[in-house]
């Protein structure tokens, strides 16, 4: 809880305007402060060579946001009803690289997967939200989309690329 309020103290610290983008060593602090990185993470440079590979992709975000888009081919499980049962029919030995907005919710999907004993996992830094400011795709389904669901406008703040969606 300290950690969140930290994080919206910082946010409110940051002068933005529609125009304008976020700092980057600013979303760098936020994340640095936000996460416990008690789980290997994964650039979205290096994960970017791994979609289209046997890799599976897991989506800590809830349905609304999964609903709005999605890095392709990922498993929403989403994150307060999260149960590890759901994925049961996948190899602890296989590589699975989880995400969600910016990589909270995703870092502690990834401690429950390591604590059940899946062999390979790793957090998507920055999240979808990184993966969409460094030009990545986000698709509906099978088509491809610039919507994002940024959460709500506080974290939305954090994404500078795609179209922001916000409450469906």
């Amino acid at each position: 809880m300290k950690k969140l309020a930290l994080i919206v103290v910082l946010l409110g610290s940051i002068q933005m305007n529609a125009q304008q983008k976020v700092n980057s060593d600013a979303y760098a602090l936020m994340l640095k402060t936000l996460l416990s990185h008690s789980v290997p993470e994964i650039s979205v440079d290096s994960a970017v060579k791994l979609v289209d590979s046997t890799t599976i992709w897991i989506d800590a975000r809830e349905t609304n946001e999964t609903a709005v888009s999605a890095i392709k081919n990922s498993i929403p499980v989403g994150y307060d009803n999260f149960k590890i049962s759901s994925l049961d029919s996948i190899s602890k030995s296989r590589k699975i690289i989880v995400y969600c907005s910016v990589g909270y919710r995703s870092e502690k999907v990834a401690e429950k997967l390591i604590k059940k004993g899946f062999k390979d996992v790793s957090n998507l830094y920055g999240g979808i939200f990184e993966w969409v400011n460094q030009g990545q795709n986000t698709y509906r389904d099978t088509t491809l989309t610039p919507q994002v669901h940024a959460y709500n406008k506080v974290w939305g703040a954090w994404l500078t690329k795609g179209q922001k969606v916000y409450g469906k």
